[in-house]
């Protein structure tokens, strides 16, 4: 197999990131690249900076803007930038450059949803399907053409960090499919249609401006409850409410039978569609 691109950089952290950056050192093989890895935004537990030390991939870490834009910018020799979960956004100097080509997964259809937090505004907004979308970048930020896509449904009780995680899996899936295509330059890329519509939600944008009303349907209290759901990693800061005049920090959630309704302090309980109850536990602040 042949290219002419002679170095290939990944670019993220997470799940994604790492199945992608083993997928790639498999391939140096069929095509004879340089590959190296950065690691912008630094995890404790790094995924990808284990895999760079058993298979002796350059590994970096640069947390800073300027300097990852410095070093980016040395770049000669024609190279292949895979950005995969990373949100450092590439500048229109790099971006313009002849010798580099970047493509990026996005974790939604574009060009629908573009920006920050996808999975939680797909399901904040009820949304039934879902997916990814392998684009190349421009100086637009998810504006550039789509490479692939694969999509995904999205269940009744589907949580955040569940959709991350079943994205993240068609993320690889979509780039094993790609690869071959964008290394050769003969993938069938197609614009995006922007809607007059079309807006960019934000890291500093949280579903539901971050406050539950608890006069809303159930049905929109659920959906908003997970789609902040991200376990543990503290995406979002914990929704606020108000309970009977007091405000209120909601601590957990869940869907219970009608029978397993308990009378406990700092619990609400509201009836869903589908004969069960959303039970939510809170702290008066």
């Amino acid at each position: 197999m042949e290219t002419e691109f002679q170095r290939v950089v990944v670019i993220g952290y997470g799940k994604a990131a790492g199945e992608i950056l083993k997928y790639i050192a498999d391939r140096q093989a069929d095509y004879g690249y340089r590959l190296e890895f950065i690691e912008h935004e630094q995890h404790a537990l790094s995924v990808t900076k284990k895999i760079c030390e058993e298979r002796g991939i350059s590994f970096s870490v640069l947390p800073d803007k300027r300097e990852l834009g410095g070093y980016l910018n040395e770049i000669q020799e024609k190279t292949l930038l895979v950005s995969a979960s990373n949100n450092y956004l590439f500048p229109a100097s790099l971006v313009e450059r002849a010798e580099i080509t970047i493509i990026n997964f996005h974790n939604a259809l574009l060009p629908d949803y573009p920006g920050r937090n996808a999975p939680s505004w797909v399901i904040y907004q009820g949304e039934k399907r879902t997916g990814i979308t392998w684009h190349y970048v421009t100086a637009g930020v998810d504006e550039g053409n789509i490479i692939i896509q694969k999509t995904c449904g999205i269940g009744p009780d589907t949580k955040a960090y569940e959709l991350t995680e079943q994205l993240m899996d068609l993320a690889f899936e979509g780039f094993t499919e790609c690869f071959d295509a964008v290394l050769s330059e003969k993938a069938e890329a197609r614009p995006q249609a922007f809607s007059p519509e079309r807006r960019m939600y934000r890291s500093t944008e949280m579903p539901g401006e971050g406050f539950l009303d608890l006069q809303e349907e159930p049905e929109k209290i659920y959906r908003l409850l997970r789609s902040v759901d991200y376990g543990k990693t503290g995406v979002f800061p914990p929704l606020q409410t108000e309970v009977k005049g007091a405000r209120a920090e909601v601590l957990r959630y869940r869907k219970v039978s009608p029978e397993k309704k308990k009378e406990e302090a700092g619990t609400l309980y509201l009836p869903l569609a589908d004969g069960n109850l959303l039970k939510i536990k809170y702290r008066l602040l």
